[in-house]
């Protein structure tokens, strides 16, 4: 299967190093469920209704649609709690479009409405008319104003920088990328200006610079926890936010003095035509963006250490990557799952030391149950041993995802993103919460955004920071061995030119 992964902490009731692993053998059960409490508290849903994101429909509706990715600064839930830079905004906005309307601040007033998604398909929702605001920082161009309607700028003067880890090459001036790599999402105005400083190194006869683009699922922060590393050698970023995140990593460079975009706004978008609703958000933001106080605290607010990476790339992590790497191939291949995803989940259970014993008795590198190794459905009873507590876990994995999560309606991907949830917090749990999110108006066949919302909600972020987790290693085991398998060393070694 083709199956990618993501992350956080285990979970201290029914994770699979405690009962669940032994329950999971049983026959899955239909677990009775009510929403209790999320129908006062939810604000989240799934994409749905097709319409203009005009003001008069907004008002006729009572609710305003607001598209953000979900990510540790704009947008997350923690439990009960909604936290984030946009939420905390929106919070303000849903007063004073309420006060602008002459309406209450109370039921039937306006409410906002978060939906979440992918930083590239922001854009495509409201254009779609999925949602009414992109209450994200997106840094204006041509290319953009051509498809949605910019507020007034909620920063201005906005450069976006390269930013350099370990293992970046020596630069002492844009003319220096001619010919080399960098990461990007697609998506990202910083890939649109590379593609403009290509034209120009093509133009003068040069090199243009290669670009290899990063999962939409990985945030800004995700991609410098990448380069604070070493296995994304170079980026491009907007400077004030890579200057914010930089203080929390050791390694990262912000190489200010090198920008590819100089004097750019940042704004939130509209759907064309929303003039009216414009002109509100013009309003709000003239009152409150970055500079005035209350701009300045939320701001501020959501810079902290929580998400950060440990050491993946350290000398010793890396050789015991390497050293174990035939076991999870041969396991891989066995159990038809990827075999760097195994290393990742291998890494965030017992960071690869097979001696770990939880306080629940979970063995070694996979955190396996001496009962759920020796039910006949695994029967691989010797965890102690290396190889067979690699194999003991992947076998596992392989049941879980094949018992609960195969079906005509999940892709591969999800499958085994339900999969590792699964792993972390028991099978049972995470069919509710799929039930939850259909309740909800989520699509509960889709982790990322759906199901991962009710995993916040229900448990708190430990299960949704334990996938988040696994795909960021995921990728960069997958990142360090392209660099190896094209460069011929690893990342730290032979850096000849910086």
């Amino acid at each position: 299967l083709a199956l990618l992964m993501a992350g956080c902490s285990p979970v201290p009731e029914e994770k699979w190093t405690g009962t669940a692993q032994a329950d999971a053998l049983d026959t899955a059960q239909q677990i009775p469920f009510s929403l209790g409490d999320f129908e006062q508290i939810d604000a989240v849903t799934g994409i749905g209704d097709q319409y203009p994101g005009l003001l008069d429909t907004i008002l006729d509706k009572r609710q305003l649609r607001v598209l953000v990715p979900y990510s540790h600064t704009t947008y997350y839930v923690d439990g009960v709690e909604r936290k984030g830079i946009a939420y905390e905004a929106m919070k303000y906005f849903e007063t004073f479009l309420n006060q602008q309307m002459g309406l209450s601040t109370q039921p039937p007033h306006i409410r906002v409405v978060f939906i979440p998604t992918t930083r590239d398909q922001l854009i495509p929702a409201l254009r779609a008319g999925y949602g009414d605001l992109i209450a994200e920082s997106l840094t204006i161009t041509p290319l953009r104003q051509e498809a949605v309607l910019f507020t007034a700028p909620i920063l201005e003067g906005a450069r976006e920088v390269l930013v350099g880890g370990p293992t970046a090459i020596s630069v002492d001036s844009l003319s220096d990328l001619a010919g080399e790599t960098v990461y990007l999402r697609e998506s990202s105005s910083f890939y649109e200006h590379i593609l403009d400083l290509n034209e120009l190194f093509q133009a003068t006869g040069r090199d243009t610079v290669r670009v290899i683009p990063i999962e939409a699922y990985l945030e800004d922060e995700d991609v410098l926890e990448l380069v604070d590393v070493g296995l994304i050698p170079l980026t491009i970023m907007e400077e004030n936010k890579a200057r914010y995140w930089s203080q929390l990593m050791d390694s990262v460079i912000v190489r200010t003095d090198i920008a590819i975009d100089e004097d750019g706004q940042i704004a939130w978008a509209v759907q064309s035509g929303s003039t009216q609703l414009k002109a509100l958000l013009d309003g709000f933001i003239g009152e409150n963006r970055k500079g005035t106080l209350l701009g300045n605290i939320i701001f501020n607010r959501y810079l902290d250490n929580e998400q950060r990476l440990p050491t993946l790339m350290g000398r010793q992590e890396i050789d015991r990557f390497y050293e174990l790497q035939h076991y999870f191939t041969r396991y891989g291949e066995q159990y038809q799952l990827p075999w760097m995803m195994l290393a990742a989940l291998a890494y965030q259970e017992s960071r690869f030391n097979q001696s770990l014993v939880s306080g629940a008795g979970a063995v070694g590198m996979m955190q396996v149950l001496p009962s759920t190794a020796r039910d006949p459905i695994i029967n691989i009873p010797d965890i102690q041993n290396e190889e067979a507590n690699i194999e003991a876990g992947t076998k596992f994995l392989r049941f879980v995802i094949d018992q609960y999560f195969i079906s005509p309606e999940i892709d591969s991907l999800n499958a085994g993103l339900f999969g590792l949830a699964a792993y972390n917090a028991g099978p049972h749990r995470i069919q509710r919460l799929r039930r939850l999110a259909e309740a909800q108006g989520l699509n509960p066949n889709i982790w990322f955004n759906h199901v991962e919302l009710m995993a916040a909600r229900e448990i708190g972020r430990e299960t949704v920071q334990y996938v988040s987790n696994i795909y960021k290693y995921y990728t960069s085991y997958r990142y360090l061995y392209w660099y190896t398998r094209q460069t011929g060393r690893e990342p730290w070694e032979g850096k000849d030119k910086g």
